[in-house]
């Protein structure tokens, strides 16, 4: 008996923050998915409305919001999280001193506020003379007129995905290092001792095997971050909707039906497909990466 109370009270602060913050969000969300509620008036019940009308009749979702939010997640998602382990591979094999501070370098851009991220690449690929790209490509003669990159439905998307890389570097970045500087040398030195020839191998057959945990934890967060960075898109348009619709995402689509059309019920329901999304990538990378006896 006396067990069991120390157990839930060592339990109840978590469980109360967990049904705060998430369970009941979400139960919440799911619930007026299923309304027309406009923030103001009493949700009224619709049932499978919001969804049938996403699916049949929102255009937008389907024509230009769901294959940008696949495209930027398969890049950013897997880009982001290949470069976080190589970056984090990289930087265990120097010096404590300079691996730290270059660690640290990496971490900054996941740190900084939106408005400091929105401000240097806004510089960067600003649409006039001044924005440092147009000013080299007008420099070196390969265009005449400055190019509208942030305004472009050609450049938007690609200049997004640059943007969440050069970001994407957070704590999941962090634990896969943890993870690599963890991995027992004992390991590697049987593992050559047993025929294997090169890093790479090294890599494949010992690194990755013993590091299960970090790379799991890795890979769910960049899962999340992929389906979450709908923001630097607005940033860096200035508006929602993006220009054309070529930088909106689910989490756009979100904030433009639920913050300014004030459509929460149709809002929920897309948070509700949001979460399923994430769901579906995160069982996937526990499969890839969860402990197989489980």
């Amino acid at each position: 008996m006396v067990d069991a109370v120390s157990s839930f009270g060592m339990l109840a602060p978590y469980a109360l923050l967990f049904a705060l913050f998430i369970a009941v969000p979400t139960a919440v969300a799911i619930g007026l998915s299923f309304t027309v509620f406009d923030a103001v008036q009493t949700p009224s019940f619709v049932g499978m409305l919001n969804y049938i009308t996403l699916l049949t009749q929102d255009e937008v979702f389907l024509r230009h919001v769901l294959p940008n939010t696949f495209t930027f997640a398969m890049i950013v998602g897997p880009g982001g999280y290949i470069l976080s382990f190589f970056m984090a591979w990289i930087l265990a094999q120097i010096q404590k001193g300079p691996r730290t501070v270059i660690a640290m370098i990496l971490f900054a851009p996941s740190m900084v506020g939106g408005v400091f991220v929105t401000a240097i690449w806004r510089a960067i690929f600003s649409g006039d003379r001044r924005g440092l790209v147009n000013s080299f490509l007008l420099e070196w003669g390969i265009i005449e007129q400055p190019i509208q990159f942030l305004m472009s439905a050609n450049w938007l998307m690609p200049i997004i995905i640059l943007v969440s890389l050069w970001s994407s570097m957070g704590i999941g970045f962090l634990a896969l290092l943890a993870g690599v500087l963890n991995v027992n040398e004992e390991y590697y030195e049987a593992a050559y001792v047993d025929g294997l020839n090169n890093r790479f191998q090294e890599i494949i057959y010992v690194t990755i095997p013993n590091m299960r945990p970090q790379m799991l934890f890795g890979a769910i967060m960049s899962i999340v971050g992929a389906f979450s960075a709908g923001w630097i898109g607005v940033a860096l348009a200035g508006a929602n909707p993006t220009p054309q619709y070529a930088g909106q995402l689910v989490f756009n689509h979100i904030e433009d039906f639920g913050l300014i059309r004030y459509e929460m019920g149709y809002a929920a329901a897309l948070s509700v497909v949001l979460l399923l999304m994430i769901w579906f990538f995160s069982k996937l990378s526990y499969y890839l990466f969860g402990e197989k006896d489980d």
